[in-house]
């Protein structure tokens, strides 16, 4: 290999090193304890590349044997210790004194090189000769290996099954590196297998880091919005309303007072709940809260009604996902009908589960609902969470005056807990 390909060779990795270094740095969304474990495992690689360098232009030489063992000593030292980092990464809060403990014994016997040729000795001729215990850092790194392999495999529980491919690879990446500079003469190269594939694992690290962001940010925004649509969905007019109207049934029908309270208590305690179902839940579910609040409605509102043609009730929804729509129905529609009409209906088509949810009202402009304008902030809220939930599409179809529809559709295999 020429001067020119190790000139690039080296250029390419230090880029490569100093990206990441400026990628993490401007990265509002990486955690500072990440940030600084990155940065020190950058600064080691940086490290240990220029030993890598240092160490074949000292093997070129006669001369100077002392300094090219502390060289090969720091090399030894450095990459156990890179290992042990990346578990931080996989795993900021595990217990790892065993691994620290391991990579000071490694440490104590690459410095007996000083001394003794153990480990290895450079001898006066600068020639490197591998001692009894020369494969020490080799075990030691094999030990933090099958360690980190385990770390990312436990960490199945927590992180996404996507996720732990990069964890996985990186393992693999690395115990494939250290077997091409055990069977390849790289004593004419700038830099070891181990090396580039250390820089390798950095990068795909902080885009590990970065997915595990998305995805937190995502889980966020679910609870965001979950909360939101509780919020829109107790509003203080429905609230008060509902009250004022057992109110007047404790006259007239105390019979009916009761029952009125009973199942609005369950709908209040239902959207309470909602806030603590960060995934799916059955249809029909759903749909007994979609029952609660209809019912109230019909009390309050007689010339209105709510009728349900159930095929399908087989699989799950996101919580408050059907009953937002029937509220937007009575509310925005149906209202000013003489004989206002909301019809819930579930079936199963040949790959999806199917839910509409028609009405007789007088109609929205799409666009309009899909926008920023707060009445209509269920709608969106129940689009997006369909779409990313479970994967199904959300279609409207309305004109002002003439109805609305909405019709969700949800892959089979999807909308199951």
């Amino acid at each position: 290999m020429n001067t020119s390909i190790y000139s690039v060779l080296i250029a390419a990795l230090l880029i490569q090193m100093a990206g990441l270094v400026f990628a993490v740095y401007a990265d509002p969304y990486v955690k500072r304890a990440h940030r600084i474990i990155m940065m020190m495992i950058t600064g080691m690689v940086l490290l240990l590349i220029a030993q890598n360098y240092a160490d074949m232009v000292l093997s070129k030489s006669v001369s100077m044997p002392f300094v090219r063992t502390m060289v090969c000593i720091a090399g030894y030292t450095l990459r156990p210790m890179i290992i042990v980092l990346f578990f931080y990464i996989v795993k900021e809060d595990g217990d790892y004194d065993r691994a620290w403990l391991l990579n000071g014994i490694n440490a104590a016997l690459q410095l007996t090189a000083l001394f003794s040729g153990v480990v290895f000795s450079i001898s006066p001729g600068n020639i490197f000769e591998r001692g009894p215990l020369g494969y020490s850092c080799h075990i030691i790194s094999a030990l933090l290996l099958i360690q980190l392999f385990y770390i990312s495999i436990h960490s199945y529980g927590r992180l996404h099954k996507a996720d732990i491919v990069i964890p996985m690879f990186n393992v693999l990446l690395i115990v494939g590196a250290v077997v091409a500079d055990s069977v390849i003469d790289v004593s004419d190269s700038p830099v070891s297998f181990l090396t580039a594939a250390v820089v390798s694992c950095c990068l795909l690290y902080y885009i590990w880091l970065h997915l595990q962001f998305v995805h937190d940010y995502e889980t966020e925004k679910q609870a965001e919005q979950r909360i939101q649509l509780m919020i829109s969905q107790i509003q203080p007019h429905f609230l008060f309303n509902t009250l004022s109207t057992i109110q007047a049934l404790c006259r007239i029908n105390p019979e009916k007072a009761s029952e009125t309270t009973e199942k609005f208590g369950t709908y209040l305690r239902q959207n309470l709940r909602s806030m603590d179902q960060p995934g799916l839940i059955p249809f029909e579910n759903e749909l007994e809260h979609v029952r609660l609040y209809a019912d109230i409605e019909m009390i309050r509102f007689p010339f209105i009604k709510v009728e349900y043609l159930i095929e399908d009730d087989d699989f799950s929804v996101p919580a408050l996902s059907v009953q937002p729509l029937v509220e937007n129905a009575i509310r925005h529609g149906v209202r000013i009908r003489e004989n206002g009409l909301v019809t819930v209906r579930s079936w199963l088509d040949m790959d999806a589960h199917m839910i509409s949810i028609t009405d007789n009202g007088c109609g929205f402009d799409v666009q309009k609902a899909l926008s920023a304008d707060k009445s209509h902030i269920g709608i969106r809220n129940v689009k997006e969470r369909i779409e990313k939930m479970c994967g199904g599409t959300f279609t409207i179809n309305s004109t002002p005056g003439n109805g609305a529809s909405v019709i969700i559709s949800i892959p089979k295999g999807m909308g199951i807990v």
